[in-house]
């Protein structure tokens, strides 16, 4: 739902109803992954997707019933052998869809989500989508990290599951919960789902070059909150990386620490180190490769590299750290300028994060989505 939290804030601000489509649970090749929504105004008009266009006409049909009615729906959209050109997902996938109305009465909390996410806090949202007692359905509770709004319907269900959504805002997932219709650890008949709004992760690029804009251009638009860090203050100005969040004239290594020190590095955050110069990425490097990060990686020729490898085994690292360490930077696309390096270097990012391989799909087998 992130894209199209402010557009759902915008119409509930002035006072609108509007029919909300939220993927909840996916199987098999899903196009779209659990938190993805799409919007239907009162109007008629669409903001959003949920299946990048597969269903996209039955969850609209939908979406107007609730808002003529007010009554949430659950619905399931496949597709199957028999009935393969029916409505349903040409991928092969699944997909279960949570179709509601929201506005000012069903969800008083949403200015204080709005604005967890704009300011980087975490919240999760939980909402029953399934209740033997169908006045639950559509419940909601709104998880922070140290407290809550809304309930579920009991202390016990709401108990429980701000536990369990706050585990899964830990770890930045949405997911399909399922407990005994009070909360109940052991049982089925209410399933909760959790949209968990964590903070954007991060992406840490060095070196303040042409491959440096680049990349500060697609890691934006692969979702993460973009610095620029370069020791020389003629380079690392704001005017050269507009699409970078924020651009640090620092020592790499110096602002990487500080940085792990504060808490403000964790296992979804990616470093890219495009210095390619000793001085400056041994040492960082050496931080790097010592950090619980998702993905690091230094740019520079084999020569470049097996210099700078010797290097960072003279400081200490151990052969698991090092071997941490993506060098050269990127995948095999041919990339020639630098933003087609960028495009390799997320590819490999991308590829290391689902566990892809990085072979064209044509000569593969089996499901494409994860």
């Amino acid at each position: 739902m992130r894209d199209v939290l402010d557009e759902l804030h915008r119409r509930w601000s002035a006072g609108e109803s509007v029919g909300v489509g939220t993927v909840v649970a996916t199987f098999s090749s899903a196009p779209r992954a659990p938190g993805a929504a799409m919007l239907v105004g009162a109007g008629g008009d669409v903001v959003g997707s949920v299946s990048g266009g597969c269903v996209e006409g039955a969850v609209y049909e939908l979406a107007q019933q609730v808002l003529a009615d007010g009554t949430p729906v659950s619905q399931r959209f496949g597709v199957s052998d028999d009935d393969a050109f029916a409505v349903g997902l040409t991928c092969g996938g699944i997909i279960d869809i949570f179709v509601e109305r929201i506005d000012r009465e069903s969800l008083p909390e949403l200015p204080d989500i709005v604005g967890a996410v704009h300011e980087g806090r975490p919240v999760a949202v939980a909402t029953v989508v399934e209740h033997p007692e169908p006045e639950r359905i559509g419940r909601r509770l709104i998880v922070w990290p140290d407290r809550v709004a809304g309930s579920l319907g009991s202390d016990r269900s709401d108990d429980a599951v701000a536990d369990d959504a706050r585990g899964l805002l830990a770890s930045g997932r949405s997911e399909m919960l399922h407990y005994g219709p009070d909360g109940q650890r052991r049982g089925e008949g209410m399933a909760v789902f959790v949209n968990s709004f964590e903070p954007r992760p991060r992406m840490l690029v060095f070196g303040a070059i042409d491959f440096a804009a680049a990349m500060a251009r697609l890691g934006a638009y692969l979702g993460y909150r973009v610095t620029v860090c370069d020791a020389r203050p003629v380079f690392a100005t704001a005017s050269r990386f507009p699409d970078a969040d924020e651009v640090v004239v620092d020592w790499p290594h110096r602002y990487l620490a500080a940085e792990a020190e504060a808490g403000r590095v964790d296992q979804r955050t990616v470093i890219t180190v495009l210095t390619h110069d000793p001085k400056f990425d041994v040492p960082l490097l050496e931080v790097a490769l010592r950090l619980d990060v998702g993905y690091v990686g230094a740019m520079g020729s084999r020569r470049t590299h097996d210099d700078r490898m010797k290097r960072l085994h003279d400081t200490g690292l151990t052969e698991a750290e090092l071997a941490r360490l993506s060098s050269p930077i990127g995948l095999d696309l041919g990339a020639r300028t630098p933003e087609e390096t960028a495009v390799s270097i997320g590819a490999e990012i991308i590829a290391l994060r689902w566990g892809g391989g990085g072979r064209r799909l044509a000569e593969l087998d089996g499901r494409i989505h994860g």
